[in-house]
């Protein structure tokens, strides 16, 4: 299964920035690119354990729902959202948080397995996992802004 790996150093306390990093609002406008919105389950506020969220969002010119579910918290360390449907054959995206003086680093695990069979593997090969691992540094760009300054953070 391919797996995307990214680290992010923010300048922030753990708390902070595990709460952002599953916050719906922010998520919402750190997608501002493929126009993300929450259109079930939770669709404002944080998301916890056990509880669902669907997404509405344009990817390659196609507008897609997916809904999330997150599979495992352990707050302020990490938590897991898993796909329960969409356009993926499967995804899971772990996210760890580690405390490191003034700052955290936050580190996504990012496993899927593209649709379509040979077709979605030749197209996974090609861009997909390209497309992806920039979807989620753009993300984290976004979550590290907010984090590393308290006036926007405040501003939601």
């Amino acid at each position: 299964m391919p797996s995307i790996k990214i680290q992010t150093k923010i300048n922030a306390p753990i708390e902070v920035v595990f709460d952002l990093s599953r916050n719906i609002t922010l998520h919402e406008i750190s997608t501002g690119n493929s126009n993300e919105k929450a259109i079930a389950g939770v669709t404002h506020g944080l998301i916890n354990l056990n509880e669902t969220v669907t997404w509405r969002a344009k990817h390659f010119g196609v507008y897609q729902r997916m809904t999330v579910k997150i599979t495992e918290m352990e707050k302020p360390n990490t938590f897991t959202d898993e796909m329960v449907k969409g356009i993926f054959k499967c995804f899971r995206h772990t996210h760890t948080f580690i405390q490191e003086g003034q700052e955290t680093t936050m580190k996504d695990d990012f496993e899927y397995k593209a649709p379509l069979g040979i077709l979605g593997k030749v197209a996974d090969f090609l861009f997909l996992k390209l497309y992806m691992k920039f979807f989620l540094k753009e993300r984290n760009k976004v979550i590290k802004a907010y984090a590393e300054d308290e006036k926007l953070r405040n501003s939601f």
